[in-house]
């Protein structure tokens, strides 16, 4: 087992990293799941509803559990159920099994990104804390840009159900690095009870939380605004921008850029500027470069590369945000921070389950309309921003 600062950044990445695999891999694959399955495109965009439903379901469970049982146990258990569900996606002969398939992946998928935040706050603290935060986040950030590309060449290989085995054998080598590798960082004298009445009244407790549900609205809206853009993809580059099945690199390699930029950024800042600084620094960049892609989309026809620069320049103050947001969330609750975890995980995947299912389809037709998307998504976070402000003293 390992607790170097870079060894467990690498694998809380990878682990943390689970999420968008499971989501970009096979966005290049839709026209041909579809054509396969005898299905329709919004029934294929279901897979990606249902996923993230019960990915933020599941998110409720997954720091309440690690709590309790242990964090090591749970990423374990979380990672072998994961390899059994991308299997099952892999073999499914109708898109009502895979439906199914996506949804069980989306119970077990989110552990590591919940349980990841938990060890870095178990470890460190501080500055330290925001570092080693960053750095996952620096790392996490190649996840959206190999995935899709990826994903489109080994579904130009060897066919859409390629990409799933793809997906289970990514599962099974992190589960054998989390079993050599991965330290139990939870004392056991802080172990909390798994008895519902007493989750449930924790779980009430941290959402009557006014700061709490500020911190994790901002995260969640600040990231909606660039995942619109993830959950249209197909749509986005392949009809708008006339992109191939190979080609999603257009949007993930630049937009992937700017969050690493955004993170590396955060990691020269810890413990450098005072954390309200660098969130109004990261708020001006989000709010410039949304009203840059709405001006830009009603002054001009969207094409390559100017479409997808704004989104890149909008992830780097997004990934600034991010890491200070979620230690400011974690240290509100220093004695249950899986729970908070999982909260902020609930509340981001919940934003994005509701995107997948009701407002990229209202959206995907224009790429006018997933700018104005993104202005109101950031416009949100903003507001939450400014309340969890005014709660301070």
């Amino acid at each position: 087992m390992t607790r170097s600062p870079r060894g467990l950044a690498f694998l809380l990445a990878g682990l943390s990293a689970i999420g968008p695999f499971a989501i970009d891999t096979y966005l290049p694959a839709f026209p041909a799941i579809a054509a396969d399955l005898g299905a329709t495109p919004v029934q294929v965009q279901q897979t990606l509803t249902v996923y993230l439903g019960f990915f933020a379901l599941m998110t409720l469970w997954h720091g309440a559990l690690a709590d309790a049982l242990g964090r090591r146990r749970v990423v374990l258990w979380m990672m072998a159920m994961f390899f059994a569900t991308s299997v099952g996606c892999a073999m499914a002969t109708s898109i009502e099994q895979l439906w199914l398939a996506r949804a069980l992946a989306g119970m077990c998928a989110g552990a590591g990104m919940v349980i990841g935040r938990a060890i870095v706050r178990d470890l460190f603290d501080g500055a330290q804390a925001q570092r080693l935060m960053s750095t996952i986040q620096l790392l996490f950030a190649l996840a959206p840009a190999a995935a899709p590309i990826i994903g489109g060449w080994v579904f130009g290989l060897f066919g859409w159900r390629a990409t799933f085995w793809f997906l289970a054998a990514y599962a099974g080598v992190l589960w054998v690095a989390c079993f050599i590798w991965l330290p139990e960082t939870l004392d056991p004298a802080h172990r909390r009870s798994l008895h519902p009445v007493k989750l449930g009244r924790d779980y009430a407790h941290m959402f009557a939380h006014p700061a709490l549900i500020a911190l994790v609205l901002a995260v969640s809206m600040n990231f909606a605004g660039f995942f619109l853009y993830v959950l249209s993809a197909p749509a986005f580059l392949m009809d708008h921008l006339g992109v191939s099945p190979q080609g999603f690199a257009w949007l993930f390699g630049p937009t992937v850029a700017g969050m690493m930029t955004g993170s590396w950024i955060s990691r020269r800042l810890a413990g450098r500027m005072a954390p309200m600084v660098q969130l109004k620094l990261a708020y001006t960049i989000m709010i410039a470069a949304a009203f840059a892609n709405v001006a830009l989309n009603l002054s001009t026809t969207a094409s390559l590369p100017w479409a997808v620069l704004p989104i890149a320049l909008y992830n780097i103050g997004q990934a600034i945000a991010m890491p200070t947001l979620s230690l400011l969330a974690l240290d509100l609750f220093p004695k249950s921070r899986g729970m908070v975890s999982s909260c902020q995980g609930f509340a981001q995947s919940l934003t994005n389950a509701l995107a997948a299912g009701l407002v990229v389809p209202l959206l995907w037709g224009e790429p006018l309309h997933l700018a104005v998307g993104m202005a109101g998504f950031i416009f949100v976070g903003w507001l939450a921003w400014l309340r969890y402000r005014s709660l301070q003293p």
